[in-house]
């Protein structure tokens, strides 16, 4: 008997999420990962997040964990001969003495910010005493597979569906740590094409093999699109765990560029003057006022209640209004020209308010915003701290290109731009020339990550790691490499579809 048995899966749809964090899985991709997992009819199969069934349906022999009560009563009617618990996962591997051959499935991917509480507690407790630390940042699915993988016996696979964070999100990395040090073979599969078309997400697929061993190599293949499989792809590339580690910062992400834009990267990194961002600026993000609208005024607004411009910082509220290169003194004029929301009430902790500014602070409009929790929490609620005039603004979110502007105009940044200011000016010239470089678009793309829609996010730690190479030896770099590396990758962000 095959894994899929004589079992019918019903019709993949793509309107029905799970409440949980997660969408039901296409049946071909199913279908696919449980004949990854199962080696024999007699195995017996684990999915930790069994939703309505999908894939416990396809294996007789299956034992299926759902927090959900309805959608654990659908998972026993679509697969009669499964074993369903209903309840929390974490809480059942805690206290289960059963063990597999193999597991697969879909585990939940709900954010850090939503994943918390006393289910977070078990779960990192238990990854904790399995040996794999995740931070506060961690978002469920990488706990899920730790745990799945511990109720293994040994020599045991499994198979699962990973959000593409599995190749650069840092909360990955113990999860990654944690399977090479218990499977004698890992393969991560990048797929191009989304898996789930309705969905922001991208996601890939994950096969790990031979539970109670280890390896040094993480097997990675890339893909342009999923095709339905009895094995897992041949993998393109052994990725040494070492250099995973050391070279690309944990991140497989940049396996998808072609090997001569990594060996060129590297070779550039490793170069007499070579030096990170963070080495020559310091790189973070802008103020934070608590109520945008109430702080950020137009010219006709200032002129109305008479607030001295004194009191008045032109700021850039988004990336949106950063021109390329400069921002210069005539870019402010044209904001004042146009009426633009762009001037910042700054006024400084213990200063004398002038009678105009006292009136403003007594509207309505105020009393609205001091109930914000930025304002609240600080004293006086008026005065916006961490106001910085930097020497560049860099895009925290950008599209095909990652702006650093210089800022001649004195301005200021909210927290959407981050503020880079030089620890030494003597590294100004080395930095103009830099960013006319694709080379600083490519280790952008390296260091930041994409988000859906197209979007490449860089949070100020990764900014920190943009590589400042020799300017020689940036000149001397094969231009058709460095730019077939940024191409690459702004094709898997799905920016140029």
């Amino acid at each position: 008997m095959s894994a899929d048995a004589a079992i019918e899966v019903e019709p993949f749809s793509p309107d029905a999420p799970k409440e949980s964090g997660a969408y039901f899985t296409p049946d071909p991709v199913a279908r696919s990962l449980v004949r990854w997992a199962v080696r024999s009819e007699a195995d017996r199969l684990l999915d930790p997040a069994c939703g309505s069934g999908h894939f416990v349906a396809l294996h007789f022999r299956s034992v299926g964990i759902e927090q959900n009560s309805r959608s654990a009563a659908e998972a026993i009617r679509r697969a009669p001969a499964a074993l369903i618990h209903d309840g929390d996962f974490f809480t059942w591997a805690e206290r289960t003495t059963e063990r597999f051959e193999c597991a697969a499935g879909n585990p939940p991917f709900i954010r850090y910010q939503t994943f918390k509480g006393e289910v977070r507690q078990r779960a990192q407790a238990l990854c904790t005493a399995l040996g794999a630390d995740f931070s506060g940042l961690s978002s469920s699915w990488a706990p899920f597979l730790v745990a799945t993988a511990s109720l293994l016996k040994k020599g045991g696979r499994m198979a699962f569906v990973v959000p593409a964070e599995i190749g650069h999100a840092p909360y990955s990395a113990p999860l990654i740590e944690y399977l090479v040090g218990h499977f004698t073979r890992v393969h991560i599969v990048a797929v191009r094409e989304k898996l789930f078309p309705e969905l922001a997400e991208d996601c890939w697929l994950l096969h790990a093999d031979g539970y109670g061993g280890k390896t040094a190599h993480i097997a990675f293949t890339a893909l342009d699109r999923f095709t339905p499989c009895d094995t897992p792809p041949k993998a393109t590339i052994r990725v040494p765990v070492t250099e995973w580690r050391g070279d690309w910062n944990r991140r497989l992400r940049p396996y998808l560029m072609p090997a001569a834009v990594r060996d060129l990267y590297q070779a550039l990194a490793a170069g007499a003057g070579a030096r990170r961002l963070s080495e020559v600026a310091l790189v973070g993000i802008g103020y934070v006022t608590g109520a945008n609208e109430f702080f950020h005024l137009r010219p006709s607004q200032a002129e109305r209640w008479g607030i001295p411009d004194a009191l008045l910082h032109p700021t850039v509220r988004n990336g949106r209004a950063l021109p390329e290169a400069r921002l210069t003194p005539g870019d402010v004029a044209a904001w004042r020209r146009g009426d633009e929301p762009s001037f910042l009430l700054k006024l400084s902790k213990g200063s004398e308010l002038p009678a105009s500014v006292k009136q403003y602070l007594a509207t309505e409009e105020a009393r609205e915003a001091k109930k914000a929790y930025k304002c609240r929490v600080r004293d006086p609620w008026y005065s916006v701290p961490d106001v910085r005039v930097p020497d560049f603004f860099l895009t925290y979110m950008s599209g095909r290109q990652v702006g650093l502007v210089r800022n001649e105009a004195g301005a200021t940044c909210t927290n959407s731009v981050h503020a880079v200011q030089l620890k030494s000016k003597s590294a100004l010239k080395d930095l103009l020339k830099l960013r006319e470089s694709p080379l600083f678009q490519l280790s952008s793309e390296l260091e930041g990550h994409p988000l859906g829609g197209g979007m490449l996010k860089l949070e100020p730690r990764e900014a920190g790691r943009i590589l400042l190479p020799d300017i020689a030896a940036v000149a001397a770099a094969p231009a058709h490499i460095v730019e077939g590396g940024i191409a690459a990758l702004q094709t898997w962000r799905h920016y140029a579809d």
